[in-house]
C-alpha cells in the first residue's frame, strides 16, 4: 500500500480532472500510518466515516445528465482510509460515463470504495432536496472565558471535576491541518460522554490545541477519543467531528465505546 508521501498521491499536485470513469484515481492510505503517531491508542472502538458528496453526476443511457448527492459510509475497522482529493477526482470521472440506472452507478462506487478502503463500503444516492438530520441538542463550550497558550495537542489540559456528567457537549473551534499540504480543515466537535465530570474549560482548552496540529480528519477525532478515554474513563464515550467541506466533499468521522453503526449524518449549516 502506498505511503502519504508516495508520488502516487494527488493530494498537493497539479491534476488532471478527468471526465470518463476511471476507479484507479483512488489512493488508499494505511490508517496504521497515523494510528501509530496516536499517543495512548488502543483501537478499542466503534465508528465509521461517514463522507458526503454534493457534486455527483453521470449521464444517463440518452446522455442527459443526472445529478445527485451521495452519503458513503466507511468503516474504522477497514484497513485504509481514501486520500480525499483522490475521492474527488474518482468522483469527477464519472461526469461524462454513461449508465442504465442509479443502482449500476451505486454498485460501481461500492466494489470501488470498498477495495481501496478494504471493507465493505455503503454507498447511498441523495436526492438534491434531501433533508438531513439535526445535531444533537448539546452544551457548547464556546462561550467559557479560557486564556489560551496551546495550539498543538495537548491532554494535559483535561482535568477532572466533582460529580457526573451525562449528556453532549459540542465545540465549533475544532482546527486542525493537512498533513501534506498543511492547509486548515475547520469543523465542529460533538462529544457524547456518560461519566466522572470533567472540567468543561479544560475540555475547551484541549479542543483549541488542535489548532496547530497536522493529521487527517479520521486522525484528530481518533486522538480525541483515546486522550478522552485514557484521561476519565468514561462508562460511555462517543465522539464525532463535522468537518466543512472541500471540493464537494465533507468528512464527519465518529469513534464510540458502543456499537453506532448508522449514526446520524447530521449536518451544520457551516457545511
Amino acid at each position: 500500500m502506498a505511503a502519504i508521501d508516495s508520488p502516487a498521491n494527488p493530494l498537493g499536485k497539479q491534476s488532471e480532472y478527468k471526465d470518463e470513469y476511471d476507479a484507479s484515481l483512488l489512493f488508499p492510505i494505511p490508517r496504521l500510518e497515523g494510528r501509530k503517531h496516536i499517543a495512548g491508542f488502543t483501537g478499542d472502538f466503534y465508528g465509521e466515516d461517514t463522507w458526503n458528496g454534493f457534486e455527483v453526476s453521470w449521464l444517463n443511457p440518452r446522455g442527459k445528465p443526472v445529478v445527485k448527492m451521495a452519503e458513503f459510509r466507511i468503516p474504522a475497522a477497514s484497513p485504509n482510509i481514501i486520500e480525499s482529493k483522490s475521492f474527488k477526482l474518482y468522483l469527477n470521472s464519472f461526469n461524462q460515463s454513461r449508465y442504465a440506472s442509479d443502482d449500476d452507478v451505486v454498485a460501481l462506487m461500492q466494489q470501488d470504495l470498498s477495495a481501496a478502503a478494504g471493507a465493505d463500503v455503503k454507498v447511498t444516492l441523495l436526492t438534491l432536496d434531501t433533508v438531513f438530520p439535526a445535531a444533537p441538542e448539546a452544551v457548547c463550550l464556546d462561550d467559557l472565558d479560557i486564556e489560551v497558550t496551546a495550539y498543538e495537542p495537548d491532554a494535559g489540559l483535561l482535568q477532572s471535576a466533582d460529580g457526573e456528567e451525562d449528556g453532549w457537549f459540542c465545540s465549533h473551534l475544532l482546527k486542525s491541518n493537512c498533513p501534506v499540504t498543511g492547509q486548515p480543515d475547520w469543523g465542529s466537535l460533538y462529544v457524547q460522554y456518560k461519566g466522572a465530570a470533567f472540567s468543561r474549560e479544560g475540555l475547551l482548552a484541549y479542543i483549541v490545541s488542535i489548532r496547530q496540529h497536522q493529521g487527517f480528519h479520521e486522525q484528530c477525532v481518533e486522538q480525541i477519543y483515546a486522550d478522552l478515554m485514557a484521561k476519565f474513563a468514561p462508562e460511555r464515550l462517543l465522539v464525532c467531528a463535522r468537518y466543512v467541506r472541500r471540493g464537494g466533499l465533507d468528512i464527519n468521522p465518529v469513534r464510540s465505546s458502543c456499537p453506532c453503526e448508522g449514526f446520524p449524518n447530521f449536518r451544520l449549516g457551516r457545511q
